[in-house]
């Protein structure tokens, strides 16, 4: 006796798709191809203008921070206050410098003010106008080069050092009184963080 296995149908059949309208295949391929461009192509751009504008910012700063030499003006109210350089009024022929790395930070300040200026400049330091010493150069070499001061020429030339603790900072002080109604002061105020 030969057993017959019961017969197997095929698989069933797959129903019938209605043939797909080429308008509608092209419109979904464009909708498809904007939907990449916009999940790829926005962010890519914007990471383009944004590396662009760090760029330039970067640049910008640089520019700023390796010029050498003095920037007329007055400082900011916090670098005033962080280097303890009070800038008496009235002044005039202002200028001012600011250098920073690991070790020191460094601001230069000079500015042409009266006898009563310069004796406020000084009180504002804890210091008094008869502390100064004639002939001295308060401002040393490097500090001469870095801001482009040079004391020769007329004088006489007033200087002291007002060394504080840590952290407030440490200032030297030049003046010239070739004209003691206007007194030129310059000052070195060092800090280390």
């Amino acid at each position: 006796m030969t057993s017959s296995l019961p017969h197997q149908g095929g698989p069933p059949d797959e129903p019938q798709r209605p043939a797909e309208d080429p308008r509608h295949k092209a419109k979904r391929r464009a909708l498809t191809l904007l939907i990449i461009v916009l999940l790829i192509g926005v962010p890519a751009g914007y990471l383009v203008i944004s590396a662009n504008q760090s760029r330039d910012s970067g640049k910008d700063k640089e520019a700023k921070y390796s010029a050498t030499g003095l920037t007329p003006g007055w400082p900011s109210k916090v670098q005033r206050r962080l280097y303890q350089v009070t800038v008496p009024h009235p002044a005039d022929d202002i200028a001012y410098y600011e250098t920073n790395n690991w070790k020191t930070s460094r601001l230069y300040v000079q500015f042409r003010t009266n006898p009563a200026g310069l004796d406020s400049f000084l009180g504002a330091m804890g210091v008094r106008r008869d502390q100064l010493k004639k002939n001295e150069i308060a401002v040393g070499e490097r500090d001469r080069k870095v801001s482009g001061w040079t004391f020769g020429g007329s004088g006489p030339w007033y200087g002291l050092t007002h060394e504080q603790r840590n952290p407030a900072p440490t200032q030297d002080v030049v003046v010239n009184l070739s004209d003691p109604q206007q007194p030129m002061v310059f000052v070195v105020s060092r800090t280390v963080p």
